[in-house]
C-alpha cells in the first residue's frame, strides 16, 4: 500500500501539546508538496483547537529533522511551477509566523535548507550534537532567496552571505554558540526538553504572549513580503533556464540510495 501525506506528517496530542512529526525517514524527512500541504493543515487545526496549548515540531529517526526540499520533486519544475512552489512556501512560512501559540522545534538531527528556515521560524529550538544546520541549496543548484532573508534576520548580513554562498552545514556547537540552537542537550533529551519548554511557554499569560508574537511578525513583515516577491522572480529565472534542474539531477545521481 502506497504511503500518503498523512503517513509522512503525523500529529498526536499529549497534555494539550500537539506534536507534529515529519515521518519520511528513508528520505531524511525531505518534504514535497503533499507534505507541505499536510503541515499547513495541521498548523491551522492546532491554531483553531482551543485544547491545543502549544506545538512541538520534530522528525522521525536519528539522522535528520528534515533534509529540506525533496530534489526528486524539484528536478521536474519549470518556471511556472517554481513560482507556485514559492507561493506554497509563502503560505507555510506565513502560517508559522502567524501561529500565536508557542511553537518549539525539537531537532532530532540535521536541518538543511528550507527545514533550517522552518526551524528558525519556530520560537525555540532544542537540539543535540547531531543537529547540524545550514543552507546548502547552492550545492544542488537552488537559489537561497528566502533562506538569505531569514538568516540575515537572525545573524546579520556577513554571516548570511557566507552561509548562502558556501552552502556549508554548521555543527551543533556552532549553532548553539550563535544562538540558532537555544538548548543543546543529549539526544535522548531533545524531545522531553522540547515538551517541557512548550508547556512552560503555554503557561505564560496568553494575551501578552500573543501580542509579543504579533509584534515580532509586524516588524519583519516588510522584509517577508519583499523576500517572496524576489523569490518568485529569482526562482522563475533559475528554473526557466534549466540549470537548477540539471544540478539537482547530478546531485541525485551522486547521492546514495
Amino acid at each position: 500500500m502506497s504511503e500518503t501525506a498523512e503517513d509522512h506528517v503525523l500529529a498526536t496530542t499529549e497534555s494539550g501539546l500537539r506534536i507534529i512529526t515529519l515521518n519520511r525517514p528513508k528520505r531524511l524527512n525531505a518534504w514535497d508538496a503533499p507534505m507541505r500541504a499536510r503541515l499547513l493543515a495541521l498548523l491551522a487545526d492546532a491554531a483553531a483547537d482551543a485544547e491545543v496549548q502549544a506545538v512541538v515540531l520534530t522528525g522521525t529517526g536519528e539522522r535528520a529533522f528534515c533534509a529540506g526540499q525533496d530534489l526528486n520533486e524539484g528536478k521536474n519544475f519549470d518556471g511556472d511551477r517554481a513560482e507556485g512552489w514559492i507561493e506554497e512556501w509563502r503560505a507555510l512560512y506565513g502560517a508559522i509566523r502567524a501561529f500565536d501559540k508557542p511553537m518549539v522545534c525539537a531537532l532530532n538531527g540535521l536541518a538543511a535548507g528550507s527545514a533550517f528556515q522552518v526551524a528558525l521560524l519556530c520560537d525555540i529550538r532544542v537540539g543535540h550534537a547531531g543537529s547540524k544546520m545550514g543552507q546548502p541549496e547552492i550545492n544542488s543548484g537552488i537559489v537561497s532567496a528566502t533562506g538569505f532573508w531569514i538568516i540575515r534576520e537572525m545573524l546579520g548580513l556577513s554571516r548570511a552571505t557566507e552561509l548562502v554562498l558556501t552552502g556549508r552545514m554548521m555543527e551543533a556547537e556552532e549553532c548553539h554558540r550563535l544562538g540558532l540552537l537555544h538548548h543543546l542537550v543529549p539526544a535522548d533529551q531533545v524531545r522531553p526538553t522540547a515538551l517541557r519548554i512548550a508547556a512552560e511557554l503555554a503557561a505564560k499569560p496568553k494575551l501578552a504572549f500573543r501580542l509579543n508574537k504579533q509584534r515580532f511578525r509586524e516588524v519583519t513583515q516588510p522584509g517577508f513580503d519583499d523576500t517572496f516577491a524576489a523569490a518568485r522572480r529569482l526562482h522563475r529565472e533559475a528554473f526557466s533556464d534549466g540549470a537548477s534542474q540539471k544540478v539537482m539531477q547530478r546531485f541525485l545521481d551522486r547521492s546514495p540510495g
